[in-house]
């Protein structure tokens, strides 16, 4: 005898009341039309057989499917290229349940070619996850195709006034306060100047990090003095650039942390300053390039979200949406990690 037992199917739901099919799936669905005396035959069978229902078989039965498209940056930011490879792998889950994923690379620091890429897919699909800009078009867009009747989702970064149903990432203030916490630590009462480089404060998710960096630092090292944020556009050209501006400039510059990518600028600029040991350097995901610069001693800490998990997520919150489904709050809430040379994965 097999030690495993078969998921009782509608089929069996049916031949246990002795009713149709039909009549079964007006029961479980709430529908009029069946006598109460029936529905508590079919109750009944439900309960002896321990029937679930299996969404996935449902939608197959009435020929519904679901289209979900991914928005995602356009751009060589290695994390936002894992982030779209985990999205490519968790569509082949979708698919099973009849979902099917598009993914669409998009300019996100330019406010109107997100916002207007948003209202001309909207329609398109059932839901859309988006790493959003929180500016007045992009809300203003999301709130119009929540309108017309797709569900929006923001992947990373967030637009929490907007029509969205739900954000799928840190809480990036937090993630800011551990990296200022951590700078202070790391320098341990070494004075002098902290840099900052982000890629947009425009995005959400960067401005976070920054004011928790700035409020921790300020408040709990008074030693240390943070300069104004650069913006770098997570572009590693332009963060090699600004890094060697601010070695030049700065002489008692101690410390750098990266809010965004571009990491790769950073790390060759500190490689090839004969200062650059002497600078601590904090910043964000963990990627093939964050690793060999904690690996080298060249990064002193990365503060990483897992993005297997965050596609996983916003994949689960826009089926469990379209499908009626209930969620479960524990499961989709999004980890920060801490990597240094000596827990890396």
């Amino acid at each position: 005898m097999s030690g495993s037992i078969a998921r009782a199917t509608l089929e069996d739901v049916a031949r246990e009341a002795g009713v149709s099919l039909a009549t079964v799936d007006r029961v479980i669905n709430r529908r009029p039309g069946v006598r109460e005396r029936t529905v508590a035959r079919v109750e009944a069978a439900i309960s002896k057989l321990s029937y679930r229902p299996d969404p996935a078989a449902a939608r197959l039965a009435r020929n519904r499917s679901f289209r979900f498209c991914f928005v995602l940056p356009t751009g060589t930011n290695t994390f936002m290229g894992q982030l779209a490879e985990q999205v490519r792998q968790t569509a082949e889950w979708l698919a099973v349940q009849r979902a099917f994923v598009e993914i669409l690379h998009v300019d996100v620091f330019v406010p109107d070619e997100l916002a207007a890429t948003l209202e001309r897919i909207g329609p398109g699909y059932d839901g859309i996850a988006t790493i959003a800009l929180d500016h007045p078009r992009v809300r203003a867009a999301i709130d119009d195709v929540v309108s017309q009747g797709t569900v929006v989702v923001t992947l990373v970064s967030d637009a929490p006034t907007s029509s969205r149903l739900h954000y799928v990432g840190i809480d990036n203030t937090a993630a800011g306060r551990t990296a200022g916490s951590l700078m202070g630590r790391f320098l341990g009462g070494r004075a002098g100047k902290v840099a900052v480089i982000a890629g947009s404060l425009s995005l959400r998710d960067h401005a976070e990090r920054h004011f928790g960096f700035t409020q921790v630092v300020s408040t709990e090292y008074p030693n240390l003095a943070v300069l104004p944020a650069r913006e770098g556009r997570d572009d590693s050209d332009r963060t090699r650039e600004l890094t060697r501006a601010l070695l030049a400039e700065h002489r008692d510059l101690v410390g750098i942390y990266t809010v965004g990518a571009g990491n790769r600028g950073i790390g060759s600029a500190l490689e090839a300053d004969r200062r650059g040991s002497d600078i601590v350097w904090i910043g964000h995901e963990l990627t093939p390039h964050t690793r060999r610069f904690l690996v080298r001693g060249v990064m002193a800490a990365a503060i990483n979200q897992d993005a297997g998990h965050e596609a996983r997520s916003a994949a689960r919150i826009l089926l469990a949406h379209c499908s009626g489904e209930p969620l479960m709050p524990d499961q989709e809430r999004i980890r920060i990690d801490i990597f240094i040379r000596d827990n890396l994965p």
